[in-house]
């Protein structure tokens, strides 16, 4: 149970970021939509608000804030009627630096993304032949003198075009060569700016949703050796380490934009008027907007215990993950309801419900599937066969 004086501060966290995001209404985000464009004034807005350093150190320039208090900026976005695609990347990538890092990679690249001077909003991991079979991933990384030799390929990469440094994933020993298949991988930096042209091309993927998506086509990428992150071949466990505290935010999203969802059609109900009376007084309309209300404060529950134990430097990985699955079913549940009270307004884009409809149907899938996460439950929780 949180003390009171936690919940007052989460309370002015909360109205902090709805102050920034009340400067960018639904014609600004529908403008975006339209035109497949990427949020720079509003990135830039709650990077000079501090909200998108909440989780670097006071040293580093940042707030020194706990993955719980990141996750509710995200989900206070979200809420607001935005997208917090563009800010989520950043706080748990930089994670990878921040617990993982040397010294002098802290130095030298988080306060820069604390002020905002650096983008870190891409991260290298998804291949097209392996998808979530990570340890598969083909990419590999050759040393020769000071530098890794990178060749491979990745797709589903998103903000690559808009980033200014990428957390990669790569191999650095042959999986046959290995004892253990998660073994042998490792974790770069990649200053994009420098890379870009010289061994990375990016391609942009159209997608439904406006999600800066791109593969990558990687050929003799020269990496400076100083740009390893922590040990050759430990990689994978700084990369599980990262996928919980994005399974935590993505649940926080998905809490804010299930939040938006129900409220919204909370409202519609009341105002919308057929056959002599509010259509939320009919029990059809009524019962399954409050279903999805029940549904997102179960989900809002384990989010919150997740990121409670990852402060806590705990294990975490079961509640991350069950988090991500309430959330991103929650969610969806919500915005069918929205579709459905609004009935064919829903489908109109200035009502903003067919925009925020596609966005939080992505997390049915990224960044994993529900699948995967049953199969994580059935065999690491409950100890049955491994599925897969």
């Amino acid at each position: 149970m949180m003390q009171t004086e936690n919940l007052v501060f989460l309370e002015e966290l909360r109205e902090g970021v709805r102050a920034v995001c009340k400067r960018f209404d639904g014609a600004y985000w529908r403008k975006l939509d339209e035109i497949d464009g990427y949020p720079t004034d509003f990135v830039e807005a709650i990077t000079q608000a501090g909200f998108l350093g909440a989780l670097i150190p006071e040293q580093y320039g940042g707030s020194g804030l706990g993955i719980l208090e990141a996750s509710v900026i995200l989900e206070e976005i979200n809420r607001s009627g935005g997208n917090a695609g563009a800010c989520h990347a950043q706080m748990y990538t930089m994670g990878t630096i921040l617990r993982h890092g040397s010294l002098a990679q802290k130095e030298r690249y988080l306060p820069k993304i604390a002020d905002g001077s650096l983008r870190l909003q891409a991260f290298g991991v998804t291949e097209p032949n392996t998808g979530t079979d990570t340890t598969n991933l083909k990419t590999f990384a050759k040393r020769e003198g000071d530098h890794y030799i990178v060749n491979g390929q990745k797709v589903f990469i998103s903000r690559v075009e808009h980033s200014d440094l990428m957390i990669l994933l790569v191999r650095t020993t042959p999986k046959g060569q290995c004892v253990k298949k998660s073994d042998g991988l490792s974790v770069l930096v990649v200053d994009l700016n420098e890379a870009v042209g010289n061994g990375l091309e990016v391609r942009p993927i159209k997608t439904m949703m406006n999600h800066a998506t791109t593969e990558l086509f990687i050929d003799n990428l020269k990496v400076p050796v100083e740009n390893l992150i922590g040990e050759e071949g430990k990689g994978f466990r700084y990369i599980l380490d990262g996928m919980n505290a994005e399974r935590i935010l993505i649940a926080a999203e998905c809490i804010g934009d299930g939040r938006w969802f129900i409220e919204r059609a909370t409202k519609y109900a009341k105002e919308r008027v057929v056959f002599d009376r509010p259509i939320g007084q009919n029990q059809g309309i009524q019962f399954p907007i409050a279903q999805a209300h029940i549904h997102l404060e179960a989900a809002d529950l384990m989010r919150i215990k997740a990121a409670e134990l990852y402060d806590r430097h705990q294990a975490c990985g079961a509640e991350a993950n069950m988090a991500k699955l309430l959330a991103a079913d929650a969610s969806w549940e919500a915005a069918n309801v929205a579709i459905q009270t609004y009935g064919g307004f829903g489908f109109a884009a200035e009502y903003d419900i067919e925009r925020k409809f596609k966005e939080t149907r992505l997390y049915q899938v990224a960044p994993i599937s529900t699948n995967l996460i049953l199969s994580y439950v059935g065999e690491h929780i409950l100890k049955l066969p491994k599925s897969y």
